[in-house]
């Protein structure tokens, strides 16, 4: 049975007035009356003992700089000590949570960059034989196939543009640059890289 006339040190509203006029010992016997109820609030967040207490730590550090702050028409001493200490529990639930994303991220990129530097080299080389080969074909065009299509597709110049950098009629250069590819793709085995 609850005495209905217990002293004002035993319940939590007083010890938080007191508390916040800056009263160490008055905090401490609201701590003691409060504090087990808030850790088993974060003990079942967390399910973890060690983190329980630490979320506990730091919910009644709040409370102690923010004691002034409570305001009883908003709800009981109870339930703003226990909201400060879910609150202080989800954050660190997600804490953990994007330090752990970060851990394994960290691991993937730690191991991905020797396969990337293989693919990435192995790529390098395969672009070079293939430029080596795309030159050496060009090597049997004629001069003006040749000059044809590295202007239309190594300098990104239009077919019209090509012509008239020439002097040539737009069809002559369309016939240049068509039996220069086919030279080139006849050169290369039938595949343009």
């Amino acid at each position: 049975m609850s005495e209905p006339d217990a002293p004002p040190l035993t319940t939590p509203e007083p010890l938080l007035g007191l508390a916040a006029s800056g009263d160490v010992e008055a905090f401490g016997h609201f701590y003691d009356l409060m504090a087990p109820r808030a850790y088993g609030l974060a003990l079942r967040v967390l399910r973890d003992p060690g983190y329980a207490e630490e979320t506990v730590q730091e919910a009644f550090f709040q409370v102690w700089k923010q004691a002034a702050d409570y305001r009883p028409s908003l709800g009981s001493v109870q339930s703003w000590v226990l909201t400060i200490t879910h609150r202080r529990a989800v954050d660190r639930v997600r804490s953990e949570n994007s330090a752990a994303r970060r851990d394994q991220q960290d691991a993937v990129t730690a191991t991905a960059p020797s396969i990337d530097i293989a693919e990435q080299v192995a790529s390098q080389l395969a672009r070079d034989q293939n430029a080596a080969e795309v030159h050496k074909c060009l090597d049997t065009l004629t001069g003006t196939q040749r000059e044809s299509i590295e202007m239309a597709y190594f300098s990104g110049l239009t077919y019209r543009e090509v012509a008239e950098h020439l002097g040539a009629a737009l069809p002559t250069v369309k016939s240049r640059i068509r039996d220069g590819l086919r030279r080139l793709k006849n050169c290369l085995g039938g595949e343009l890289p």
